[in-house]
């Protein structure tokens, strides 16, 4: 990732559309504040589940960010989640549509885990009842892949290009790593980028809840997701979306742009088999590193996966310590999944979210719900309040579902 380039990338604009709350400045108190946004599932009736609970973004409308030029009953869920966070990440850039359409194509990396499978589920049960002659045409254009990236492109009003990546909740974290390849390359110098995902269907979440990837804390939402604890049963499954701006560092200057971060490098790599879960986190940790030029040393701050599943969070915890040595009990590991619980692809976004306001801020905020660590994981978790370290440089950590992970390096820039 740009190991001979000049080129520098930062993030400039951050949106963020999550469970526990709506925009950067909300969504940080939250985080600071240990709320959760996990409750009782009203997008479809639970009552038939084992797990009833999952991570909504409550009273979400569309129409209350942008007045889209598409039919909102045409949009999927995912789609609409994207495009809310996109437009409060243009408002936080701070350049208007005119002055972006001058860039030229700006290119937009978007990771989704699935189709909009809402979309499909409806179709489906449409021709059920009213045959094949009456199901909407479209159907197959709502719940593609890259829809969300496309709408993106065509409701903002400037010229884009428009990128998908589904490596499952990798993919919002790799698509940030691809997107600012695309700076350090010098083929760009403002991307777009993020995840979204909305997976909170009768379908999906009974495919969840069966695999047992889905909490079963009915009686006590938002206290279900509990990164590193012993008490955890398994993840929450949620919504949500995550969009960045990376723009290029000299131009960000020039133009007075507020500078959260600087992002350093980036690795992505597979899990070589099942018999060894998250092996290949270990080795995009290390190669991320290379990437950014630093060592286990430099870092200050880990903004871990850590879905709250006890396997996954016990294997992300070794592999933290196979790669740091002696200094994994040195650096502060959190995760924002004790309050967002898990939106897939759109976690990987959401968390360099919440990093970018954790290096400005110099506060890590705490994991929510971390009260008793689980056996085995004996890190130094941030829990309880938040901590002032005013930390430099972090790593964040992202796995998903089929083995694949990506980790990505960034550092405060100083004034």
């Amino acid at each position: 990732m740009g190991l001979f380039s000049d080129q520098r990338a930062v993030v400039t604009g951050i949106g963020v559309v999550a469970p526990n709350a709506v925009g950067k400045v909300a969504f940080w108190d939250s985080l600071l504040a240990g709320h959760s946004g996990t409750k009782r599932i009203t997008l479809f009736d639970p009552s038939s589940y084992r797990s009833q609970i999952a991570g909504e973004v409550a009273n979400f409308d569309l129409r209350d960010y942008l007045k889209p030029k598409g039919r909102v009953s045409r949009m999927s869920r995912q789609t609409q989640l994207a495009l809310a966070a996109a437009v409060l990440a243009e408002a936080d850039v701070g350049i208007s549509a005119k002055t972006l359409a001058g860039f030229g194509p700006v290119p937009i990396y978007l990771g989704v885990s699935s189709s909009a499978i809402e979309i499909v589920e409806k179709g489906i049960e449409r021709m059920a009842r009213r045959g094949a002659a009456r199901v909407p045409t479209s159907v197959v254009e709502a719940s593609s892949p890259q829809q969300a990236a496309s709408t993106i492109g065509e409701e903002l009003g400037f010229p884009t290009t428009v990128h998908t990546i589904a490596s499952a909740c990798a993919a919002g974290l790799e698509a940030t790593g691809i997107a600012t390849d695309s700076i350090l390359g010098g083929k760009a110098d403002l991307v777009i980028t993020g995840g979204a995902d909305a997976p909170i269907t009768k379908l999906s979440f009974a495919c969840f809840d069966r695999a047992g990837l889905a909490s079963a804390r009915n009686d006590d939402p938002a206290r279900a997701s509990r990164p590193f604890d012993r008490d955890c049963d398994s993840g929450v499954i949620s919504e949500g979306a995550g969009i960045l701006f990376i723009e290029n560092y000299e131009q960000a200057v020039a133009r007075g742009a507020n500078i959260y971060m600087e992002i350093l490098g980036y690795a992505s790599h597979a899990d070589p088999g099942l018999d060894r879960p998250m092996l290949g986190l270990q080795d995009s940790m290390e190669i991320a590193l290379a990437n950014a030029h630093k060592r286990p040393v430099d870092i200050d701050y880990i903004c871990a996966h850590g879905p709250s599943h006890p396997v996954i969070d016990r294997a992300e915890t070794d592999m933290i310590k196979a790669v740091f040595g002696a200094d994994a009990y040195r650096v502060p590991v959190t995760s924002v999944k004790g309050n967002i619980g898990n939106p897939l692809a759109a976690a990987g976004p959401i968390q360099l979210a919440s990093c970018a306001l954790a290096l400005q801020s110099g506060i890590i905020p705490p994991i929510a719900n971390h009260e008793n660590p689980a056996e085995g994981c004996d890190l130094d978790y941030v829990s309880g309040t938040g901590r002032t370290t005013h930390p430099r440089t972090a790593l964040i950590n992202a796995h998903g579902l089929g083995g694949g992970n990506t980790s990505l390096v960034v550092q405060r820039i100083d004034a």
